[in-house]
């Protein structure tokens, strides 16, 4: 019987342990010869590949080594330590230059490798830069004053052992709670796995102990832009640029806090000073390209994703994005470059799924629909290995929320909250044509079109705190504990912090598809605030989202069963809500909408007070910032061309049905 995949891991990493001990007894022909047969069972293996290649440098076959860390590359190119052994074989071979070129990225990967600072040092020393070999000695002096379990914790960092790392450093900051940089590693592991709350404490008490800590201040900007708290990254990008305006990685937190504040021109402005520094850096271009797609410079955004695309021929995102316009058609090379670079071993498992996804959308255009659907669900399936989606843990929480908000609940606090009417909820589940209804809505004079705004979510996760479980949740429970002064202050706050993206108009739409979950809250804080629930036809709504590869979130969309219980549920509490808080919220129809287009709007303007616009009509000429998947579709009068498509993968959606009709 073959070994379980577990099984076979924990061997391996046995076998390098014990290939690693001969490394370092100097019994060199022997590790090579034990690595050489693992690399046969295992010739992607990262750790398996590097003991061959220290092995052979070892023995002087420098030429057989860097054979060796060139197929490590292929495969595992941010691998830091195999830059630091290429460092190591140019050094051997004479070559200086190359040497200090492996080391530089070796320490741009991992800055704790002491070997790599080392020869940087001694190098530098020789050549006679003695500005660069004092740095570089500064830094071996810097880590060396670093405690052993930090300085571990970081390497594991730095090579993606995140839990090691963890491991290491929970118990050393349990002993030694002021130690910031023990803190820092914390907060970058919270940034990571998305445990964004606790990053973010972290990293604002590393702030608060070493005000000057310039590392620090970048992982909390990056904290703040990844809770959408762009104001405040922007801040943090500034505040970083006063002190090193030339330095990339401070001018890039700057251009992605303007474009999450929606400046960009002023962030395409930075992004192309540094693509022009770096044409070879494949995610700048990629940044270029968002930003016009955003701003609907549609020609030169598809430019942009094919210069992605040039730089790096495996970069699934440039490829996905093209596809994700709905409107581009690749050629016939594309589709090919596409396959082959999805077949090839070495390509990385995030470049697979979002060239699976990109070939789905490819081949549906072309009518080929075994095999796009074939392309979709390969895609999905490797994106869904790649989550922590829990139905259970869904479906209990939306069950609080109906036995929590009920109407008399509701009836005992009338008057708490923010009176104010300025926002526009537009919630149901993603791909159900709430962007179409937010380009309407926005095309009025007296209406702001934002984006999927993060502040509802991120007022839950402050009323849920820090210490919970799924099992023991505070929130919703926790809103029955809200005074009326503290639901007048949560929507006043709501008004404030959301006052960054408005321009003075009278309202505001917040079209965050999951806040459906949140209407008790929201209605508890901002009592006429009006409502919209996009709703879309099951099967067609469902199957949108398959195809729909999410840059971030709906991680229920990666599964037809998971798709199909999220719909259900949605329909349960949106029906719960309509019963408590009669009139509050305004079902539109898409299907109806793209049917009697006048019609509904006349419906959605009367429902929110407003008067007629003809401008509404011709929502397509409306010039604004639109983010979602449906940007160009909405930049298009309507046709019926979509409403039947989900119909062309109908022979492989029986589970789906089976999921919707439970």
């Amino acid at each position: 019987m073959a070994a379980q995949p577990q099984e076979a891991e924990a061997r391996i990493e046995s076998e390098v342990r014990r290939i690693r001990g001969l490394i370092d007894r100097h019994a060199h022909a022997e590790a090579l010869s034990l690595a050489s047969a693992l690399l046969e069972q295992a010739p992607q293996n990262r750790d398996v590949l590097y003991v061959v290649a220290v092995s052979q440098r070892q023995l002087g076959r420098i030429g057989a080594a860097l054979a060796t860390l060139e197929r490590l590359q292929a495969a595992h190119a941010d691998f830091a330590r195999l830059y630091q052994e290429r460092g190591h074989c140019y050094r051997a071979s004479g070559d200086a230059g190359a040497a200090v070129a492996a080391y530089q990225r070796a320490v741009t990967l991992n800055p704790v490798l002491h070997a790599s600072w080392r020869a940087l040092a001694e190098l530098h020393g020789a050549a006679g830069r003695t500005q660069e070999a004092a740095a570089a000695a500064r830094q071996v002096t810097v880590l060396a004053r670093l405690p052993a379990p930090v300085l571990a914790a970081s390497g594991m960092l730095a090579e993606g052992d995140l839990y090691g790392a963890e491991r290491i450093l929970r118990p050393f900051l349990a002993a030694h709670p002021r130690d910031i940089e023990a803190m820092r590693l914390l907060g970058q592991i919270g940034l990571q796995l998305e445990v964004l709350d606790d990053a973010e404490f972290l990293l604002e008490s590393v702030l608060a102990f070493a005000p000057d800590y310039h590392i620090a201040r970048y992982d909390y900007a990056q904290v703040l832009t990844k809770r959408h708290k762009h104001a405040a990254a922007l801040e943090q990008a500034r505040r970083l640029l006063a002190i090193d305006p030339s330095s990339r990685a401070f001018r890039t937190l700057y251009a992605t806090a303007c474009v999450g504040l929606g400046q960009h021109e002023e962030a395409l402005r930075t992004y192309r000073d540094l693509v022009a520094q770096t044409p070879e850096h494949a995610e700048l271009h990629l940044s270029i390209a968002h930003a016009l797609k955003t701003v609907g410079r549609q020609s030169q955004a598809i430019e942009a994703y094919r210069a992605a695309a040039r730089a790096r021929p495996s970069f699934g995102d440039a490829y996905w994005s093209l596809a994700n316009l709905k409107t581009y058609r690749f050629t016939d090379e594309e589709i090919e470059h596409m396959r082959a670079q999805e077949a090839a071993p070495a390509t990385a498992i995030i470049d697979r799924y979002h060239l699976c996804f990109a070939l789905g959308k490819a081949l549906e255009d072309r009518g080929e629909f075994a095999e796009s659907f074939r392309h979709y669900q390969r895609g999905n399936a490797l994106k869904k290995g790649d989550s922590h989606y829990d139905p259970g843990a869904l479906e209990r929480g939306l069950m609080r929320q109906r036995e929590v908000c009920t109407r008399e609940f509701f009836a005992a606090r009338q008057g708490y909250g923010c009176a104010r009417a300025d926002p526009i909820f537009i919630v149901g589940l993603p791909r159900a044509g709430s962007t179409l209804i937010e380009h309407i809505l926005a095309s009025h004079s007296q209406v702001e079109g934002t984006m999927e705004l993060a502040d509802i979510p991120r007022m839950v996760q402050l009323l849920q705190g820090r210490e919970h479980t799924d099992l023991k949740p505070r929130y919703p429970a926790v809103l029955a504990e809200l005074s009326r002064a503290e639901a007048l202050r949560l929507g006043e706050k709501y008004l404030s912090d959301t006052q960054v993206y408005r321009t003075g108009k009278p309202f505001f739409i917040d079209k965050m598809p999951n806040n459906f979950r949140h209407l008790g809250l929201i209605h508890l804080i901002l009592p006429n605030a009006r409502v919209i629930d996009a709703r879309r036809e099951p099967m067609a709504c469902c199957v949108s989202n398959f195809k729909q590869l999410f840059a971030s979130g709906q991680e229920f969309t990666y599964s037809l069963d998971d798709i199909g219980g999220y719909y259900r549920a949605y329909l349960e509490l949106m029906a719960h809500w309509e019963c408590v808080l009669p009139g509050k919220i305004l079902r539109v129809q898409h299907e109806e909408l793209v049917d009697d287009v006048e019609g509904n709007i006349a419906r959605m303007l009367a429902f929110l007070g407003l008067p007629f616009e003809p401008g509404c009509l011709e929502f397509y000429k409306t010039e604004r910032s639109v983010r979602t998947a449906s940007s160009e579709q909405v930049r298009q009068p309507i046709f019926r061309d979509g409403i039947d498509q989900w119909r062309n993968f109908e022979p492989w959606l029986a589970e789906l049905r089976s999921a919707l009709e439970r």
